[in-house]
């Protein structure tokens, strides 16, 4: 029996139409624009100014603090400024402003296509090169990775995860990697393995996905540590806390993380970036990104330089389709709306996902019948239509006792809502008040 997490799902429509289509390299675009802010934390400090020359994989951002993560340059070319720019979440952040010239990178970068298994540094030496390479969670959430690896005094982690699950609808970017790029990624797995000291390996990819189960069971038969798990196809089987649950049988505490229970968990796309910065010498300065939807001619997976400009690539699958009413940055359940393509490629920019009008406009929403299957498809047990209605009411000392920051925003609540209510936006402000309320009590 196939293995999955026991309390709740929804089972959305996979719309997976760039699952066959081989991962595509982008040509460079004219200018980019690199965000200082990629991450969850303190934004990097920029290390350039406006008129000097940067060569690829050049140190243009210092990361400041704990929780930051430095940015590198996707290409060479001039410095044109370093000034505030949108970026995809309709919010400016200060950005350096590349003209794009000859594709110079700096020397200590491999560029060959060699495979390197052999695995010749120290675990503090895999976790400093994660750290200089700018490495962050790839699955869409950025949290820098060199944070996640350092396991808090008094914690152990004897089981690390890997993620390749991708449960989100339309979306394929990791399932195209595990198939091109699967022992790579075994190999950076394994580096994050001994950094974190860690004797057990699992690998969680949902049984939609055959071919990338049997290509990498087939690789990780090198490593007997590693072992490849199909999962039932079940939104959100990729949320950190139940693909734990379904793997590990392990429970994550309410207000708990991962470690608490013993387990790490990084993405797909993560374990490939640190292949390259730690056997590669690679910082995170490209991605693989799914231009997709119902109506998009050539629906794609792009190999794209952080920085290129979204209408690039949507130009590339085919242009936006005339009866596009929505262009969602991510996928349906969790993505979010966006009103600009001029806004710039990050780290955690996993698709872009065009909806056609007919789908895209939310249907008025109605009083609550009372009928509890948004409390039957919340994978974290909460009350939906309670939290929602808290919110409303501006009660968030009961938001804050129900639980509401346990919410993994997954979206399965608004998705199977009879009434068509906005519970996911009500829940969504609702934690934020709370943390505010939080952070003022401290």
């Amino acid at each position: 029996m196939l293995k999955s997490f026991p309390r709740g799902g929804v089972h959305p429509a996979e719309n997976k139409f760039s699952a066959g289509n081989q991962i595509t390299k982008l040509p460079l675009p004219k200018t980019v624009t690199i965000p200082l802010s990629q991450h969850i934390g303190t934004p990097a400090e920029p290390t350039v100014q406006r008129g000097d020359m940067v060569k690829t994989g050049q140190l243009i951002g210092k990361y400041k603090g704990f929780v930051s993560s430095n940015i590198h340059s996707s290409v060479s070319g001039k410095v044109l400024k370093v000034d505030k720019a949108l970026d995809s979440s309709g919010y400016k952040r200060t950005s350096v402003v590349i003209e794009v010239n000859e594709d110079i990178w700096i020397t200590k970068i491999d560029r060959s296509s060699d495979l390197r298994k052999e695995i010749t540094v120290s675990g503090d030496e895999i976790i400093n090169k994660i750290l200089d390479a700018g490495i962050v969670g790839m699955g869409g959430a950025a949290f820098p990775s060199h944070v996640k690896m350092s396991v808090p005094k008094g914690k152990k982690c004897d089981i690390l995860i890997l993620n390749g699950v991708e449960c989100e609808p339309y979306l394929t970017s990791d399932h195209r990697l595990m198939l091109e790029k699967g022992e790579e990624i075994l190999v950076g797995f394994r580096l994050v393995m001994k950094a974190l000291n860690v004797k057990k390996g699992m690998v969680g990819i949902e049984n939609n996905k055959p071919d990338a189960i049997s290509h990498l069971s087939q690789i990780a038969q090198q490593y007997p540590e590693l072992e490849v798990f199909p999962l039932k196809v079940k939104y959100p089987q990729g949320g950190e806390k139940q693909l734990i649950k379904a793997l590990t049988g392990r429970e994550v505490p309410s207000g708990g993380l991962p470690i608490d229970v013993g387990v790490v968990v990084h993405n797909i796309g993560t374990a490939y970036a640190v292949y390259d910065a730690v056997q590669k010498n690679k910082p995170l300065i490209e991605r693989v990104v799914t231009v997709t939807g119902n109506d998009v001619k050539k629906p794609s997976n792009f190999l794209v330089r952080i920085g290129t400009p979204l209408n690039q690539l949507v130009e590339a699958a085919g242009g936006i389709p005339a009866q596009t009413g929505k262009i969602v940055n991510g996928g349906p359940m969790m993505g979010k709306a966006m009103n600009s393509l001029e806004v710039p490629v990050t780290k955690g920019t996993s698709g872009i996902l065009l909806i056609p009008e007919k789908e895209s406009k939310r249907k008025p929403f109605r009083p609550c019948i009372r009928c509890a299957k948004c409390i039957s498809v919340c994978p974290m047990g909460l009350e939906p239509f309670l939290l929602m209605t808290l919110t409303e009411k501006e009660i968030f000392d009961r938001v804050e006792k129900d639980k509401a920051l346990d919410c993994i925003e997954c979206g399965s609540c608004s998705y199977i809502c009879p009434a068509n209510r906005p519970l996911l936006d009500y829940i969504r402000l609702g934690k934020f008040r709370v943390g505010q309320i939080i952070r003022n009590r401290k």
